[in-house]
Parts: C-alpha cells; sequence; structure tokens
C-alpha cells in the first residue's frame, strides 16, 4: 500500500512576507516589455529588420503574384466581354435575318395565295362562262324544240278544231261544211285573238 503524503509544512511568517513584497514589488518595478526603455534600441532593430524583410517578400514575392492574377483576371474579364459583345453582335445579325427571312416568307405567301386566288378565279370564271354557253345552247335548243312542238301542237290544234267545227256544223245542218270556208272562219277566229 501507498504511503501518504505527509502534509505540507506551513511557511514561517517571515517568509511569507518576503513573498508577499515580491509579488507587489513586481508590478510597481517593471514596466510593460515593448515600453521599457533598456531594450527599445533593439526592438527598433527588430522592427526594421521585420518590417525590411516584410517588405521585401511582399514586393518580390506576394505583389507580383497578386498583380499577375489580377491582370489575368482583366484580360480574362475583357475577353468574356469581348466575346459577349460578339455573341450579340451576332445574336442581333441572327434576329435581323430571321425577320428578313419571316417578312420574305410572308410576303412569298401574299404572292402564292394571290397568284392562287387569281387562278382559281380566271379558272372559275373560264368554268362559268363555259357552262353559261352549254347552258344558253341548251335553252336556245330548248326554245326551239318548244317552238317545233308549239308549230305542231298548234297545227294538230287547227287540224282538231277544223274537225270539231266539221262535225258540230254537220250535226246542226245534218251536211259537212266544205274546207275551204272552214279555213276561213279559222283564219278570221285566229287573227280576233
Amino acid at each position: 500500500m501507498a504511503q501518504p503524503n505527509p502534509p505540507p509544512h506551513p511557511k514561517p511568517a517571515a517568509d511569507m512576507h518576503a513573498g508577499a513584497h515580491t509579488q507587489q514589488a513586481a508590478p510597481h518595478g517593471s514596466a510593460f516589455p515593448p515600453f521599457e526603455t533598456h531594450t527599445f534600441l533593439s526592438q527598433l532593430i527588430w522592427l526594421a529588420l521585420a518590417f525590411g524583410l516584410l517588405y521585401y517578400l511582399m514586393d518580390k514575392i506576394a505583389l507580383p503574384r497578386i498583380q499577375s492574377i489580377l491582370h489575368d483576371r482583366a484580360n480574362r474579364l475583357s475577353a468574356d466581354l469581348d466575346e459577349a459583345q460578339r455573341m450579340k453582335a451576332e445574336a442581333d445579325a441572327a434576329g435581323a435575318a430571321y425577320e428578313k427571312s419571316l417578312a420574305d416568307a410572308q410576303a412569298k405567301a401574299r404572292e402564292i395565295a394571290q397568284g392562287t386566288r387569281n387562278a382559281l378565279s380566271s379558272e372559275a370564271e373560264t368554268k362559268r362562262k363555259a357552262l353559261e354557253t352549254q347552258l344558253n345552247e341548251k335553252i336556245a335548243a330548248s326554245e326551239a324544240t318548244i317552238r317545233a312542238r308549239t308549230a305542231e301542237a298548234m297545227g294538230n290544234v287547227r287540224g282538231i278544231a277544223s274537225d270539231t267545227a266539221s262535225a258540230i256544223v254537220e250535226r246542226l245542218t245534218g251536211h259537212a261544211p266544205d274546207q275551204a270556208s272552214l279555213d276561213r272562219a279559222l283564219d278570221s277566229a285566229a287573227t280576233a285573238h
């Protein structure tokens, strides 16, 4: 088994006073290290050396790299802006070409529609005139047929009227009238109407 540690011995009172005096004297006796006058010159030298080294490193390594990065970025931005301007010009040209081709297509469509309309109108007019001619020919043929039939019917009517008048006169008088007197009576009746 381990033995217990012996209790610490109390310090004598004289030692306590000396420690307290040392602890109190330290804060009043020493200054903040950068402000101590006996190390001020060495601190200035180290500051100058560190600043010089930092300036040298910044001037020869860091700043050229940063400048190169900024120069590359400026060149890339300029190239991108030029490319965007070129693409915008191409897009504008393509849009203008599209509008022109659309207008040309619409004009051609109107021209084709007008040509088709004119052709159909001309064809319809030709067909109408042909049908009208055919119809006039049929009407003329029909009128000729009607006149022929009317003349034939009128000839038959005259014969029927002559036969009927002869039969009536024969029945009333008992003998048949002569054909010449019947023709004169029918002619006078026809001119009276």
